[in-house]
C-alpha cells in the first residue's frame, strides 16, 4: 500500500491535524509537563531555532522520522515513548485514498 505523506492526518475531536501538527502539540505538552523551555529542547537535540520555530508554527507540511528521534532523544525518552500519546492513536489516523 503506497500511502502520501503529505496526505496522512489525524483527525483528534473532529479537527484535522498534518503530522506536523500532532507533533507540535507533543513537544509543547512535553514542555509544559517537564518544566522546559523551548530553548533547552533545541539545546538538547542540536535542531536549530528555526527549524524548530517551523515545526511549532506549522510552517512545515511533515516532519520527518530522524527529527522525531532527536525530538525524542532530547526529552530523554525513547521514541515509543514519545508517540505514546493519544494524538498518535491509531484511531485517530486519517489516510485519503
Amino acid at each position: 500500500m503506497y500511502v502520501d505523506k503529505n496526505r496522512m492526518n489525524f483527525l483528534i475531536g473532529g479537527i484535522s491535524l498534518t503530522v506536523n501538527d500532532a507533533v507540535a502539540k507533543r513537544i509543547s505538552k512535553l514542555l509544559q509537563e517537564r518544566n522546559m523551555s523551548q530553548y533547552r529542547l533545541e539545546q538538547e537535540t542540536g535542531i536549530q531555532h528555526g527549524s524548530m520555530q517551523c515545526i511549532m508554527n506549522g510552517r512545515n507540511k511533515t516532519v520527518t522520522l530522524s527529527t522525531v528521534i532527536m525530538l525524542a532523544e532530547g526529552f530523554h525518552m525513547s521514541l515509543t515513548e514519545f508517540l505514546d500519546d493519544e494524538i498518535f492513536r491509531l484511531e485517530n489516523l486519517d489516510m485519503e485514498p
